[in-house]
């Protein structure tokens, strides 16, 4: 087994803004790319260990969307698409993570 030194661990931190302008900061775990598009699995990050606590622990999969040269992150509508790709995310994930699915 090979020993992580602590110092090679850089996390993909990124911040998103909703329609109403809420900030939130997100690890990103993982990325995939398929036909229907570039999709991410996030973890929330908090700055208060409280909220860190308070946490459900659930991924955050989002598509990523690429337009007028920016990229974009966008809820996935449609609940086949969202299962196919959370599933898919869930399987990549759990070798490395402890993943509870319910």
């Amino acid at each position: 087994m090979e020993k992580i030194n602590e110092n090679d661990y850089n996390p993909d931190i990124i911040s998103l803004s909703d329609e109403d302008g809420n900030e939130y900061t997100f690890e990103v775990l993982d990325s995939v790319e398929t036909d229907t598009g570039r999709y991410v699995a996030m973890i929330p990050v908090y700055d208060d260990p409280e909220k860190m606590l308070d946490d459900s622990g659930e991924l955050v999969v989002l598509k990523e969307i690429y337009e007028d040269g920016e990229n974009y992150f966008e809820e996935i509508e449609d609940d086949a698409e969202y299962e196919t790709i959370a599933e898919m995310f869930i399987d990549r994930l759990s070798d490395m993570f402890e993943i509870d699915e319910e």
